[in-house]
C-alpha cells in the first residue's frame, strides 16, 4: 500500500510539472525552455514595459522566461522560411534588428534611411525592404534596399522612386515593388544585381496597384489595384505575366488594398470611398469596407461581403477556415472597457464555410495576425493588445489553462506577431 501510495503522489507531482510547464519541454535547446514559441513585438508604454520582443508559449497563452531586448519601439516583423531568421524594425531609430530564433539572441541591427512598412525575408541571410525616404543622387527618393542578414548592412540600394510595398516569390529570385501615386509594378530580379542586366523592370498598364501575389510556380502575380481609394479609377484584380512582362485584363472589384489566396479562391479586401454604406449590419458606423471573391480559375467576382472600413493591410486564413481581415484608421464605435453599447474596431472575421461575418468588440488598429496550425485559435495584435481567438466560435477564447478573458496580459504596446515553431 505504502509503494502504491508513493506511486500515485510521483504520478501527481509529474502531472503537476508538466501543467505547470505547459507543452514546454526542459530538454529544448532555446534559451525560453519553450518549443511552441510566438514572438511578439512590444514598445515601451511605461517605465517598467520590457522594450523589445516578448516571447510567448504559443500551447497555454502565456509569457514565457527571457526575451529579445532590441531598440525602444520594435514594430513591424518578417520571418524567413525557415523560421531561423526574424526581423524587426525599430520606429524610433529606423533600425532592422536582426534576431537569431533558435538562441533567442540580436545578432545586429542594420540601419535604414527612413521608416518601412514592408519587409520580407525571402531567405535565411537576405532581407528586403521598401523604404519611401531613401535619398538618391540623380533620382527620386525611394528604393528596395537589400539586407546582409549575416554580415549585416546594406548590400545593395535598388532605385524605386516612392518604394511603399515589396512582396517575394518562393525563392526570392523576383521581387515586386508598388510605389505611391504609380501606375505601375516594378519587377526586382536580384541575381542581376552586379551585372550588365537591368535589375528593374518597370511594368505599367496598372491603377495604382499595392499588392501582389504570386502563384505557385512564380509565373504571374495577382495585383491588386487600389484604384479610387487611392486616387486612382477603378479598383481591380490583374494578372501580370512576369515571363513576357505584360498587365492582363482587368476584373473590377469594389476595394483592393490587401489580398490572399486559398487554393482557387482569391479574398480581396479594401474601402471604397464612395458607394460605402454598411447595409446588413446593425451598427453606428456610417463607412464600411467590402470584401470580394474572386474565383481565380474563371476570373470573376462570386461575392461580396460588407466589412469594417479603414485601409485593409493585415490578413491571415485561420484554423478551421475563418479569415481575419484588419485595417488601420477604421470607424471605431464605442469602447471596449465600457461594454454598455456597441463596441467595434478595425477586425472582421468571415467564416468560409458558412459566409458569416462576425465583427468583434474590440477598438483599435489591426497590426498583427497570426494563425496556427497545431490549435484552433488566432492572436490578434488590435489596439496595442495582443488577443486570442478561437476560431469555433469567432470569439476571444476564454478559461484555458492560464487565460481567461481572451487577452494575453502585456505591460507594453503590441505591434506584431509570428510564431516560431509552429509550421
Amino acid at each position: 500500500m505504502k509503494k502504491s501510495a508513493l506511486l500515485l503522489a510521483l504520478l501527481f507531482s509529474t502531472l503537476l510539472g508538466v501543467v505547470s510547464c505547459g507543452n514546454s519541454s526542459s530538454s529544448s535547446a532555446t534559451p525560453s525552455k519553450l518549443t511552441e514559441r510566438v514572438f511578439a513585438s512590444q514598445s515601451a508604454s511605461s517605465p517598467t514595459a520590457f522594450a523589445g520582443l516578448v516571447i510567448i508559449d504559443g500551447q497555454i497563452d502565456t509569457v514565457g522566461r527571457g526575451g529579445v531586448s532590441t531598440g525602444g519601439s520594435p514594430g513591424l516583423m518578417a520571418i524567413s522560411p525557415n523560421r531561423a531568421t526574424l526581423l524587426a524594425f525599430d520606429l524610433l531609430s529606423n533600425k532592422v534588428d536582426v534576431i537569431n530564433t533558435s538562441k533567442e539572441s540580436l545578432t545586429g541591427s542594420i540601419q535604414l534611411a527612413g521608416q518601412t512598412t514592408s519587409m520580407v525575408v525571402p531567405q535565411p541571410a537576405v532581407g528586403y525592404a521598401a523604404v519611401p525616404a531613401t535619398p538618391l543622387i540623380g533620382s527620386s527618393p525611394g528604393a528596395v534596399v537589400q539586407m546582409n542578414l549575416t554580415s549585416g548592412g546594406i548590400s545593395a540600394t535598388i532605385s524605386v522612386p516612392g518604394a511603399q510595398t515589396v512582396v517575394s516569390n518562393s525563392t526570392g529570385s523576383q521581387l515586386l515593388a508598388f510605389s505611391n501615386d504609380s501606375n505601375a509594378v516594378t519587377v526586382i530580379s536580384p541575381a542581376s544585381l552586379n551585372t550588365n542586366i537591368p535589375v528593374t523592370v518597370s511594368v505599367p498598364g496598372f491603377d495604382r496597384p499595392v499588392y501582389g501575389i504570386f502563384n505557385s510556380d512564380g509565373s504571374e502575380a495577382y495585383i491588386l489595384n487600389c484604384g479610387a481609394q487611392c486616387m486612382g479609377t477603378q479598383a481591380s484584380v490583374q494578372i501580370l505575366n512576369l515571363t513576357t512582362m505584360t498587365a492582363g485584363t482587368a476584373v473590377p472589384v469594389d476595394a483592393a488594398t490587401i489580398g490572399l489566396i486559398s487554393g482557387s479562391t482569391l479574398y480581396v479586401a479594401g474601402t471604397p470611398p464612395t458607394n460605402n454604406p454598411c447595409t446588413g449590419q446593425n451598427t453606428a458606423a456610417t463607412t464600411c469596407g467590402r470584401l470580394d471573391i474572386v474565383d481565380l480559375n474563371s476570373m470573376t467576382v462570386t461575392n461580396k461581403y460588407v466589412i469594417t472600413d479603414g485601409y485593409h493591410d493585415r490578413i491571415d486564413m485561420g484554423n478551421g477556415g475563418q479569415l481575419f481581415i484588419g485595417s488601420h484608421t477604421c470607424t471605431n464605435i464605442g469602447n471596449v472597457n465600457n461594454v454598455t453599447g456597441e463596441v467595434r474596431g478595425c477586425l472582421s472575421i468571415l467564416n468560409t464555410t458558412n459566409g458569416n461575418i462576425v465583427i468583434p468588440p474590440d477598438n483599435g488598429d489591426v497590426t498583427g495576425l497570426q494563425d496556427f496550425t497545431s490549435r484552433q485559435v488566432e492572436y490578434v495584435a488590435e489596439g496595442g493588445n495582443l488577443r486570442v481567438y478561437y476560431t469555433v466560435t469567432d470569439a476571444l477564447l476564454t478559461n484555458y489553462y492560464y487565460i481567461t478573458t481572451g487577452t494575453i496580459v502585456l505591460p507594453g504596446y503590441i505591434t506584431d506577431i509570428k510564431t516560431v515553431d509552429f509550421f
